[in-house]
């Protein structure tokens, strides 16, 4: 396996003047190590004698492009809440270089027809790479399995995402199929009985300010069902979006046991609970934030390696479906443009994780589980993101590439800005410092 020189020998500059700008002293990101070095952009305005433009970029940091295994870009089918195009746009400005798109979409791509629909329009407008999910169900309905097979070739994984799979007889068969094209199942785990028109977790502020609640048991008593079929089934199994603290028991136990689990949680689980609720529907989303005791199950998730990922769950909605108040607003909160910074601000900052556990979090986990490519630091494929992590800034959501606005940090103080973002080898975002400002 190369050593960190051998990376930095490669991709470091070395008298290659036929490049564009050279960055002197950027911290280098590889293997769970930072070095300093000399990064050379191959972009930019050449001279007719070749000079090389130099920046100091001691203030910047060089990192391998993030792996969001969970947002939802929102077409075909309702491009008034966001297109595949402002979505990437997003990703990029946050740094990442690779999304997976959930499937609650119109035509929901629960046949090959339907999931090539998506595939034009990715291979149209995204800037960067996007792997669509196929449905586990036909309709994200529940009574049929969708066309797994003819999907699995293009499909980065399965899931219902938006419905949690109610027959336990429906997800092992789902299960037994995806083990035997060698895909994942991903499950929205909640069982709709348990709901009881909850819209906002089941606890203190629910009941002071007379909201209906949704239950814990919701979404950890079907993922214990699904542990079970994974354990029987041996098929790969990842669990979405967990908020509990039963759910975080439950699968360290599972993973202790040997079964082929992995899961995620989002960073508004990891830094809000419902004592942060107030009646504004940028605070709503599915599951809900739950209590104070569920957040510090999760924070001991992450630190001791039970939780694998932090996706997003970037949900991007209209401004009228998000300002309803809680009871009636559509759930989901957009997150691309500010995972990184938040995460580094409040958990790599305050010491509860390290730097290269936040981006074993970010980009190395997600790439190894979901099998998503990864294009390097150099050549015509590379992936990677340069962050100011100096710049302090307050969240502004006036300033989202996405189509949506909705986030409970609006003018959260946080540090760590996004300057470029480089994704199969062509310059997706930039904020002018490093390279002319671009959207994407």
């Amino acid at each position: 396996m190369p050593t960190l020189y051998d990376i930095l020998s490669k991709i470091c500059v070395k008298g290659a003047m036929k490049l564009g700008i050279i960055l002197k002293g950027i911290q280098i990101y590889h293997s769970g190590v930072l070095a300093r070095g000399d990064f050379a952009l191959p972009f930019g305005n050449i001279s007719p004698d070749n000079a090389v433009n130099t920046v100091d970029a001691s203030d910047f940091v060089l990192l391998p492009g993030f792996a969001d295994v969970h947002v939802h870009l929102r077409e075909p089918g309702f491009s008034y809440k966001e297109t595949i195009a402002s979505g990437t746009r997003a990703a990029a400005h946050g740094g990442y270089t690779a999304v997976c798109a959930m499937p609650n979409l119109n035509p929901v791509p629960d046949r090959l027809a339907a999931l090539q629909q998506e595939l034009a329009i990715i291979e149209r407008d995204a800037v960067v790479r996007v792997l669509p999910y196929g449905a586990i169900t036909m309709g994200e309905e529940g009574d049929a399995l969708a066309d797994m097979a003819a999907m699995a070739p293009y499909a980065v994984a399965f899931s219902d995402d938006g419905r949690g799979v109610q027959s336990e007889a429906m997800m092992r068969s789902a299960m037994r199929e995806a083990m035997r094209l060698g895909k994942l199942i991903a499950a929205h785990c909640e069982d709709n009985a348990l709901l009881n028109g909850g819209y906002i977790h089941a606890g203190a502020y629910a009941r002071a300010h007379g909201h209906r609640g949704i239950c814990s048991e919701s979404e950890w008593e079907q993922l214990e069902r699904d542990l079970e079929l994974a354990r029987e089934t041996g098929c790969g199994y990842h669990a979405c979006h967990i908020s509990t603290k039963e759910s975080v028991a439950l699968l360290r136990r599972a993973k202790a046991e040997g079964i082929d689990v992995t899961c995620e949680t989002a960073p508004h689980y990891l830094l809000l609970d419902d004592s942060q609720l107030c009646e504004d529907g940028r605070f709503k989303m599915n599951p809900p934030l739950r209590d104070k005791a569920d957040r510090e199950a999760l924070l001991e998730g992450l630190s001791d390696g039970t939780i694998d990922i932090i996706a997003t769950d970037h949900a991007p909605h209209s401004t009228e479906e998000k300002n309803r108040g809680l009871e009636k607003s559509a759930m989901g909160i957009v997150g691309l443009e500010t995972a990184f910074p938040l995460l580094y601000t409040y958990l790599v900052e305050t010491n509860i994780i390290s730097f290269s556990r936040l981006i074993e979090l970010l980009h190395d986990a997600p790439c190894r589980r979901f099998g998503i490519p990864w294009g390097g630091m150099d050549g015509q494929s590379a992936d990677y993101t340069i962050f100011n992590l100096n710049s302090t800034y307050s969240i502004d959501p006036g300033s989202f590439l996405s189509m949506g606005r909705a986030t409970p940090f609006a003018g959260r103080q946080v540090q760590g800005r996004c300057v470029l973002t480089v994704a199969g080898g062509k310059v997706a975002w930039s904020d002018g410092t490093l390279l002319p400002h671009t959207e994407g």
